[in-house]
């Protein structure tokens, strides 16, 4: 009988360990999911931030085209570098979450700058209707940020790059409207 016992026991810890193992592979590939899900709820919210960012470069370069004062020309100029700047850190934060940067502007984002040509045609101040659609684009992406930099589970990195890049544009959105007093 001690024969039998001992190849009893074997049996019962080659199954408990069998169903330990089936045990801990379940944990890791629900671990796994939830880790992709993480990863790519992150990634989409990084790269709607880094499209915005691209369709802001895009409407800066495309404000500095058609205004004449050269003060706002350079201001615009510099916004579009900034955004251009801010594209890169959020790409790298994307990847660094495993993700995938998209690449180019958003159809909303074309159509306001047809919108903004259209504009330009056929109004007498473009200036100020610039400014104007300027600080409503700044206050929608300091908006976008916020909401995006109040999730708790954002990478302390990627949470200082934002609250970075947000505060910049929160000094931009200041400098638009010093802009429309000196401009009105």
């Amino acid at each position: 009988m001690p024969v039998f016992n001992g190849i009893l026991r074997y049996v019962e810890l080659k199954e408990s360990k069998a169903s330990n193992f089936d045990f801990y592979k379940k944990c890791f590939a629900h671990y796994k999911m939830k880790e992709i899900m993480y990863t790519e709820k992150m990634s989409n919210k990084l790269n709607e931030l880094l499209t915005k960012n691209y369709d802001a470069e895009a409407g800066y370069k495309k404000a500095a085209e058609i205004v004449e004062n050269p003060q706002l020309k350079q201001f615009f100029e510099t916004q579009a570098q900034h955004r251009y700047d801010f594209g890169h850190e959020l790409k790298t934060e994307i990847r660094n979450v495993g993700g995938t940067p998209d690449k180019g502007t958003s159809f909303k984002g074309d159509a306001h700058r047809t919108w903004m040509n259209i504009k330009d045609t056929f109004t007498s101040n473009d200036e100020e209707n610039i400014l104007e659609e300027v600080k409503r684009g700044e206050k929608t992406a300091v908006e976008e940020y916020k909401e995006v930099v109040a999730d708790t589970t954002l990478p302390p990195t990627t949470k200082s790059i934002l609250t970075k890049q947000v505060s910049n544009i929160e000094n931009t959105l200041q400098n638009v409207k010093n802009f429309e007093a000196i401009v009105a």
